[in-house]
């Protein structure tokens, strides 16, 4: 069985007995918790991303959002600065979702 197997097998059961109304003010502080250090990984690697986000767009003068759609309308050509500020960009989409999918549900 996979880790992603075992953690949905988890969050079944979890589901399953708050379904039945059995949780406890341990259980419910304990993803609160979970929840949170996931919040701060997510900001954390944020942060880190903004950096190298933030050298692109001094560099070349261009918000990350500006070119990521320059980029992928095909406006700008494909050298390796480019390439890696569109994954770094996309990275940076992805953790945002992320973060606000966790928010949501403090």
């Amino acid at each position: 069985m996979t880790t992603q197997e075992k953690i949905i097998n988890q969050l079944q059961v979890l589901e399953n007995i708050s379904k039945q109304g059995y949780y406890s003010d341990n259980l419910v502080l304990s993803l609160r918790n979970i929840f949170l250090e996931e919040i701060k990984t997510i900001q954390q690697q944020l942060k880190e991303i903004e950096i190298d986000l933030q050298n692109f767009e001094q560099q070349y003068q261009l918000s990350s959002e500006q070119f990521y759609q320059q980029f992928k309308a095909g406006k700008l050509g494909d050298n390796m600065d480019f390439v890696e500020w569109s994954a770094s960009y996309q990275m940076w989409c992805s953790l945002q979702e992320r973060l606000n999918i966790f928010k949501v549900q403090l």
